[in-house]
């Protein structure tokens, strides 16, 4: 190219680039690609290291991130995208609080999720934001404010569209009942989560990654829940190594969790050594790292348990010396 010639089209595209650059770029599928990409590396974060504060905070700068683009929008659709995406982060900060068992932290980020939700009409986003309610509420022990829960959750569209998600919310709904002392519906809701899952797991449909990590290993940990609260400790210790056998090694809280409840199913059997080296086994399923919040409150049950059972056994009184410790350095 002649130097004239270039010199003229620099100078045409100097003079454009005002016009360009004061145009916003518009927001496109595209970009709702990347920011759900953002919402994985997320739910992987809590997989491995539970819920938080970083975790918490990394959830809340995505959602004003993702919020600060709706203006952008290229379409109507595309914005109610966006909606959706920060209602997910908005919910992943919420599940960390929840279970770091940061209570009005949970409670705060679920009423905004909740609200986002609603202005995405995402069926999927408001069945989470109902399922993590359900918990917060049974953390606080309000039964049936959580019952209540469980059910706005049965009650989204999604569930009658994916039998995995009716399935986990029947799973909630039979933890629900333990706790209401009806054990014959508790029953029945894990039946009904039963059949759900056989018909999910046949089905390839699209589902968010933050329901990975349930199936049929998650449903035995909560049949073992339901089966030590209503006094079947020897279920409740078949559904734990169920659970235990099934849920994938990657989800390392979730498989302190089930731990914790095989430990509690054999101590009321009156096991005591046996349960005591059970629960030891769950810090070396997160070293190196403080327990989230709601394992803990878990660890505590189990060490009361222990100590109404066998308070001046040695198993008893080595296991305390070691829950103390590791509860020091969290």
């Amino acid at each position: 190219m002649r130097r004239r010639d270039f010199v003229t089209a620099a100078a045409g595209t100097a003079a454009a680039a005002p016009l360009i650059t004061a145009r916003p770029s518009m927001v496109g599928s595209s970009d709702v690609i990347r920011l759900r990409e953002g919402l994985s590396d997320l739910v992987q974060l809590d997989q491995s290291q539970g819920g938080h504060g970083e975790l918490e905070q990394l959830a809340l700068s995505g959602a004003k991130r993702t919020l600060e683009l709706r203006d952008q929008a290229a379409t109507q659709r595309i914005r109610r995208r966006l909606f959706a995406i920060a209602a997910d982060y908005t919910g992943i900060a919420a599940w960390s609080a929840l279970d770091a068992h940061r209570l009005d932290h949970a409670q705060t980020r679920l009423a905004r999720a909740l609200h986002l939700a609603g202005m995405a009409r995402d069926p999927v986003a408001l069945f989470q934001v109902w399922n993590m309610y359900a918990m917060l509420c049974r953390q606080r022990h309000d039964f049936h404010q959580a019952a209540d829960a469980t059910d706005a959750a049965l009650a989204t569209t999604i569930t009658r569209r994916d039998p995995m998600f009716a399935s986990l919310a029947h799973a909630r709904a039979a933890i629900n009942h333990t706790h209401l002392r009806d054990r014959p519906a508790a029953l029945r809701a894990l039946g009904r989560a039963e059949d759900a899952l056989g018909r999910a797991e046949g089905s390839n449909l699209a589902r968010p990654n933050w329901i990975a990590f349930y199936g049929p290993g998650e449903l035995s940990a909560i049949t073992a829940v339901v089966m030590n609260a209503t006094g079947d400790p020897d279920q409740a210790e078949a559904a734990s190594h169920q659970a235990l056998a099934r849920i994938p090694d990657a989800l390392r809280r979730n498989r302190a969790m089930a731990t914790t409840q095989l430990a509690l199913a054999q101590l009321r059997q009156g096991d005591i050594g046996q349960a005591c080296a059970t629960a030891d086994t769950v810090f070396g399923l997160l070293p190196d790292q403080a327990l989230p919040g709601r394992l803990r409150s878990r660890l505590d049950h189990f060490q009361r348990a222990l100590t109404t059972s066998a308070p001046g056994s040695k198993p008893s009184r080595q296991w305390s010396d070691r829950y103390r410790l590791e509860r020091s350095r969290t």
